[in-house]
């Protein structure tokens, strides 16, 4: 009896999985972000540059704090700006020592704010965070995790999408990645979360 119940939970769960997901949206094919501009993180290293003043130039990282610490610049949050609004503000700090101090602000060290990065959870080969870059697609993120496992139900995963208040869209890993379907491929966003699920059988 016992048996006869377990069984019964497991197709009744896989049930309800298939139908949640066939009831969520296919992800949109282009997910492009207008206007998009690198936003500097925690753990990202910058290189400040500054013109005809090269004792003042240095590479740092940046902390978790979001700040950074440079020559004559003690203390400046720079997490959530973009190297131009870093370069400015570092001129602003300067120019109290320095006569028009010019700044060129260079990320050479991708981590990005946690807000932005794609996380990816569940069934793949290496979950992990991976820092978003322009056009990135399931297909790149797919690669950098190093695909799915044995046991992931690759076509029943989701794409939990933060930029568009949590919204879940279903995506088709295993016809992207075991049968080549590239129309399975589709744009990622900065926040996603994609989902992987173990398959019941």
């Amino acid at each position: 009896m016992r048996r006869v119940l377990a069984a019964a939970a497991v197709v009744s769960t896989a049930w309800l999985t298939g139908c949640a997901t066939a009831d969520l949206p296919p992800a949109p094919a282009n997910a492009e972000v207008d206007n998009y501009s690198y936003i500097i993180g925690p753990g990202d290293t910058i290189n400040v540059v500054v013109w005809r003043n090269p004792e003042l130039s240095t590479a740092t990282p940046v902390r978790p704090d979001g700040k950074i610490a440079a020559p004559l610049v003690d203390e400046l949050k720079v997490a959530g700006k973009n190297s131009i609004e870093v370069a400015r503000d570092i001129e602003k700090v300067l120019s109290k020592y320095v006569r028009d101090p010019v700044v060129t602000v260079v990320v050479t060290g991708f981590v990005g704010p946690y807000s932005q990065q794609i996380r990816v959870v569940g069934e793949a080969a290496k979950p992990q965070f991976l820092p978003y870059k322009q056009d990135m697609t399931l297909l790149d993120v797919m690669i950098a995790v190093g695909g799915l496992t044995d046991f992931a139900d690759g076509n029943s995963a989701t794409i939990l999408r933060s930029a568009e208040g949590n919204k879940q869209y279903s995506v088709r890993l295993k016809d992207l990645i075991k049968r080549g379907d590239v129309s399975a491929n589709v744009q990622v966003r900065p926040g996603d979360i994609l989902i992987i699920p173990q398959s019941i059988f």
